[in-house]
Parts: C-alpha cells; sequence; structure tokens
C-alpha cells in the first residue's frame, strides 16, 4: 500500500506557464517574459497547501501534536482550506477562525473537510482579532495553535518546494520575483531559496495600498507583523489599489484563461510594473490560488 500517495503527496510541482495577450510591447517589444506560478493546481487549490503541509508534518515530528489533537489557527481563506485537508488527511480535530466578510465559498470548502468554523466580525477588528482569539483559545486548553504568523515552518516550505520548482523551471534563468504579501511565508521562503542560487534576484513584494481591501494582501500593524517578516529581504514594495487588483484578475481570466483570485491579481499588477522598467527580464509571479474560490463577491461578474 506504500507504494500509493495520499492526496498530500500530491501538493508542489505545480506549473509555470508564460503569459501571452496581456502587455506584449512589455514582453515582446523589451525582450521580456512574465511567468506565472500556478498555486491554485495544489489539491487544495493554494499555495497554502504547502505551509499548511509543513507545519503539521514538523509539529508531529518534534512531538508538539499527534492525530486526535484539536488545531486552531485564525485564517482569512487559503491557509484554513489548506490545514483543513491537511487535518483530514492526518486525523485532526481542526477549528478555524476567520472574519465574516470572507467569500461564502471559503467557508463551505473548510466545512467540507470537517473544519469546525468561528466567525468573528469583522467590523470588530478583522484578523488582528482572530489572531487573538486563537491564542486565547490555546491559552484556555481548546487546541494548539501552529501560528502560521510565527511558524518558520511556512516559510521553509517554500525554501525547500516553490523555490527550486522555479530554479528549476526557469533553468535558473529567473530575474525578479513577485508575490502578494500575507504572513509572508512565500515571499520569505522562495526569496530566500532564489537568492541563494542567485543573490542578483530582485524580490519583489505587492501590498496593498490605502484603503485597499485584497483578500490574501495585507499591510500589518507593527503590533501584528507576522514573526517570519523581514523587511530588509525584499528589494521592491508595490502598493497595488484594490481596483487594479481586480481588474488584473478578470483580465488573467479574460486574456490569459488563468482564472486566478484578487491577490493574484494584484502580483499580476507588480509583475507588469516591474516589465515596464527592465529589458531581457525573467519576471515570475505567484498565482496563489483559484478564481471560484471569489464567485459570490461580484468581482467577475
Amino acid at each position: 500500500m506504500n507504494a500509493y500517495p495520499t492526496i498530500e503527496d500530491t501538493i508542489g510541482s505545480t506549473p509555470l506557464v508564460r503569459l501571452q495577450r496581456l502587455s506584449p510591447e512589455l514582453t515582446e517589444q523589451r525582450g521580456n517574459v512574465i511567468l506565472a506560478k500556478l498555486e491554485g493546481n495544489n489539491p487544495a487549490g493554494s499555495v497554502k497547501d504547502r505551509a499548511a503541509s509543513s507545519m503539521i508534518r514538523h509539529a508531529e515530528e518534534r512531538g508538539l501534536i499527534k492525530p486526535g489533537d484539536t488545531l486552531i489557527e485564525a485564517t482569512s481563506g487559503n491557509t484554513g482550506i489548506a490545514l483543513a485537508m491537511i487535518a483530514a488527511v492526518r486525523g485532526y480535530k481542526m477549528t478555524l477562525i476567520m472574519p465574516d466578510n470572507l467569500s461564502v465559498e471559503r467557508r463551505a470548502s473548510m466545512t467540507a473537510y470537517g473544519a469546525t468554523l468561528i466567525l468573528t466580525p469583522a467590523s470588530s477588528g478583522g484578523m488582528e482579532y482572530a489572531r487573538d482569539l486563537a491564542l486565547k483559545m490555546q491559552a484556555d486548553g481548546e487546541g494548539i495553535v501552529l501560528d502560521q504568523f510565527a511558524n518558520a515552518d511556512n516559510p521553509q516550505a517554500h525554501i525547500q518546494s516553490t523555490g527550486p520548482e522555479i530554479w528549476t523551471q526557469t533553468c535558473g534563468r529567473v530575474t525578479h520575483f513577485i508575490s502578494a504579501m500575507g504572513t509572508t511565508g512565500t515571499i520569505m521562503g522562495v526569496g530566500s531559496y532564489l537568492r541563494r542560487q542567485k543573490p542578483d534576484v530582485v524580490i519583489v513584494g505587492a501590498q496593498p495600498a490605502e484603503g485597499a481591501q485584497i483578500p490574501g494582501i495585507r499591510k500589518w500593524p507593527e503590533a501584528y507583523q507576522p514573526a517570519i517578516y523581514h523587511p530588509a529581504e525584499i528589494n521592491q514594495f508595490e502598493p497595488i489599489t484594490q481596483l487594479e487588483a481586480e481588474n488584473a484578475a478578470r483580465d488573467m481570466a479574460a486574456k490569459e484563461g488563468i482564472f486566478a483570485g484578487i491577490s493574484s491579481g494584484g502580483a499580476l499588477v507588480a509583475a507588469l510594473r516591474v516589465a515596464a522598467t527592465v529589458e531581457n527580464a525573467t519576471i515570475v509571479f505567484i498565482v496563489c490560488d483559484r478564481g471560484d474560490r471569489y464567485l459570490s463577491t461580484g468581482v467577475f461578474n
């Protein structure tokens, strides 16, 4: 039976595809290649599958958790869905805490995997409140918090998998790497790996512009800044407006056939900005999830 994989074994090895029809003046005329890393092809539908598997596996190996335990996590969606999937595979109970203004598709996906969902009022602190509640529940003995915001196994997943995949898929030609910034695990891990291979690779983070509410892209208050985040390791920050991210997500689907979420649209905006300033570059950006997770928001109407 060991010859057969579980669903967890299918995480990773996602495609890297070239954009063809968006902004040809930035590619054909300037000699640039813009490549999209399709993380929505992971089994639970996002880049967070990698971190979820890494955090649970390594916690098991250290004896911190065992099947049957209750795990607790604050999430804006994708990490929660990924953790719920891994918990189902490995035999854990999963309690997820999420602000109530996030899409119904995310909620339904979590509960489909058997997770218990606690919705918190977005008007009363949003994700910050959810993070505080998770830690309080752990202190009260209600479960164990993996804490994606401070857990080194989050970026480590991308040092071990996403980064090497991008390096191999581009044959070492990657010059710029771009990711939306949420927990920052993806950009920290991939950036760390790529810089070891090529010190002059440019790491670009997509952040929300003032007032933007983009699922999956955050600019945390100082008190809630993820412990895994080291801003000095990012070369360039691109502020993304909500309208820019939404328009880019629609364009990516309608012009490239890549149906992705709003934060992926934000990463695309940053990639196009970079492409407008360089020549003969190989630009890779993360398409972190699938667009069907956002249909109820009306963004694609």
